[in-house]
């Protein structure tokens, strides 16, 4: 049977997730299900009330909230790439969010401790991923309506390119500390779109 939260306990639910973030943002995954009690002011029973699959069922809600976080923070740019200077604003938040993060990714680390393989890890990179591809499509789109790209433009291939490019990006920032194959790719991705504009007769 599949329990149904009423609206304050889903509030409550959201709570401990937000604080579990922060708890294992702090602390890393060495934070025990005591400490996450102790930050979100909850019972033993309460947690395990609202995640019956105890810690990993917990991580995975966070991982989840932590990825919703990628997307949330490179807003409101990324929802309004509708002219080549949104698209370089977009491009400095990406690059200011990763240089913030640096050479550690708690969404990666809380997947890995859940295990990468595992259906629910799986999940939430596919949505992730999906998400962030959607968006910059859009971005895409708006800029071929408002005639800055021609109305043959492959708005699909491009955007997973992009995202393929970012994500190569992270990766080596992630294994080197160096975070200018991020920018290179940022760079290079907005070039090409920009290379395809219809010039003026």
């Amino acid at each position: 049977m599949v329990h149904v939260l009423t609206p304050k306990g889903q509030a409550t639910r959201k709570r401990i997730v937000a604080g579990a973030s922060e708890v294992l943002r702090e602390e890393g995954l060495t934070a025990t299900l005591d400490d996450i009690r102790e930050r979100t002011r909850t019972s033993k029973s309460q947690l395990f009330h609202y995640f019956p699959g105890g810690r990993d069922q917990l991580l995975l809600e966070v991982a989840n909230f932590e990825a919703g976080q990628v997307l949330e923070d490179q807003q409101p740019y990324l929802g309004n790439l509708d002219s080549w200077e949104a698209w370089d604003r977009w491009r400095d938040s990406v690059v200011a969010r990763y240089r913030d993060q640096g050479d550690t990714c708690s969404l990666g680390s809380l997947l890995r401790q859940v295990g990468p393989a595992s259906p629910g890890a799986q999940a939430v990179v596919v949505e992730l991923m999906r998400k962030w591809q959607e968006h910059i499509a859009e971005g895409i789109r708006a800029l071929r309506s408002r005639g800055l790209l021609p109305d043959t433009f492959d708005v699909d291939t491009a955007a997973a390119a992009l995202l393929a490019g970012i994500q190569g990006g992270v990766a080596l920032l992630l294994a080197t500390g160096r975070i200018s194959h991020l920018e290179a790719a940022l760079d290079w991705g907005i070039a090409q779109l920009r290379a395809a504009e219809p010039k003026a007769t």
